[in-house]
């Protein structure tokens, strides 16, 4: 194992003798490693222990404020519904010196949690019936939230799903050309100035007062939710790094963009690219049963267009990185932040071909959920 590894783990409240880290690789951002420690009788224990990246996170104490802050709260929560808060939401390790995070000499921010065991994640969709457990539980987490005190949180990333100044920061990225990729791109640039106007969609209606701040978890892709290995059930959203002021209609959006899609994130293939109307159908379905009634009207009619907006977000997030010189977001291969982006367009073209027939469906699910 390597040392500084050890030295690191040394300094939180795990029970046994670290042995093993694996890396693992999923994520954009953060280095996260599955420590393997053993115990006095034999016996061993896993965790997950990250190192934070406070190049994009530049407010680490607030961000874990955050984090601790709300996972209480649902610990609280779920021990009254007769739930395991354990398997539910994340459990902190604190370092031995207190506090919920790590700061090293050289100014290393580290945290730790306990590992969700008997549980995976998924980057694809497996079935349908799994999509709508999936909507189920972002309903629950939201539904759970509810009540949490929203100016207790802060917001640790300005703007984060602000999508007009996105969409000036993506501009701002093709006219400094920084690597000079723009002159390969220019039919995805055209993509994104064509579809200008949709920017304004949901932050238009925050600033008229139509829709209000929520407890959002604001990344919710699919692989962060976890799914139990014998039930099939989805027990628990991770990765709450972004848990933040928002909409709910940020992680609606997120969770379709990535569970209702045919294709990996980074597909090269757009061929196999499209979104698939059942599986958002399904999603939609457990999502409206477990989160109906705190969703507003104004919430429910904006579904559809949220999950298209969340894909063109996310694509002129990966587009403006790729022009920037992949400084964002961790690549694997030369062009991979352009292949995640020309996929999200892909998706948004096709929401775009079926956006009649999501409002259908939407308003199908809500009149059958309030008048069964």
């Amino acid at each position: 194992m390597d040392r500084q590894l050890v030295e690191i783990a040394k300094n939180f409240s795990f029970r046994g003798d670290p042995v093993e880290a694996t890396p693992c690789s999923k994520g954009h951002i953060n280095d996260t490693y599955v420590l393997r420690c053993v115990l006095t009788d034999g016996g061993r224990l896993r965790y997950i222990l990250q190192r934070i990246d406070h190049h994009i996170f530049r407010n680490p104490e607030k961000m874990m404020e955050n984090i601790a802050g709300v996972t209480e709260h649902l610990r609280r929560k779920i021990l009254l519904a007769g739930g395991d808060p354990r398997r539910e939401t994340l459990t902190i390790i604190p370092p031995r010196k207190g506090g919920n995070f790590l700061r090293t000499d050289s100014g290393d921010y580290w945290r730790a949690y306990d590992f969700i065991e008997n549980t995976h994640s998924r980057d694809i969709v497996e079935n349908p019936k799994q999509f709508y457990l999936a909507g189920r539980l972002l309903g629950k987490f939201q539904g759970l939230l509810s009540d949490f005190p929203i100016e207790r949180l802060h917001e640790t990333i300005p703007d984060f799903h602000n999508t007009k100044k996105r969409f000036e920061q993506f501009i701002t990225a093709v006219e400094k050309d920084n690597v000079n990729h723009a002159r390969r791109v220019k039919d995805e640039i055209d993509f994104v100035i064509r579809r200008e106007s949709d920017t304004a969609t949901l932050v238009d209606l925050i600033a008229g007062g139509k829709l209000s701040p929520r407890v959002a978890h604001n990344d919710t892709k699919f692989n962060n939710m976890m799914i139990d290995d014998a039930t099939g059930e989805c027990v628990c959203l991770v990765d709450l790094d972004t848990v933040m002021p928002g909409l709910y209609l940020y992680d609606f959006g997120d969770s379709i963009r990535t569970g209702a899609t045919t294709a990996p994130e980074d597909e090269k293939n757009l061929a196999r690219v499209s979104m698939d109307l059942g599986l958002f159908e399904h999603f939609t379905r457990g999502y409206i049963e477990s989160a109906g009634s705190f969703l507003s009207d104004l919430e429910l009619e904006l579904l559809p267009r949220a999950a298209k907006l969340m894909t063109f977000e996310s694509g002129m997030r990966f587009l403006a990185d790729y022009l920037n010189g992949d400084i964002y977001f961790k690549v694997h291969r030369p062009e991979h932040n352009l292949d995640r982006a020309r996929t999200q367009f892909k998706l948004v073209a096709d929401m775009e071909e079926k956006m009649d027939r999501m409002i259908q469906t939407v308003a199908e699910i809500t009149e059958a959920e309030q008048h069964p």
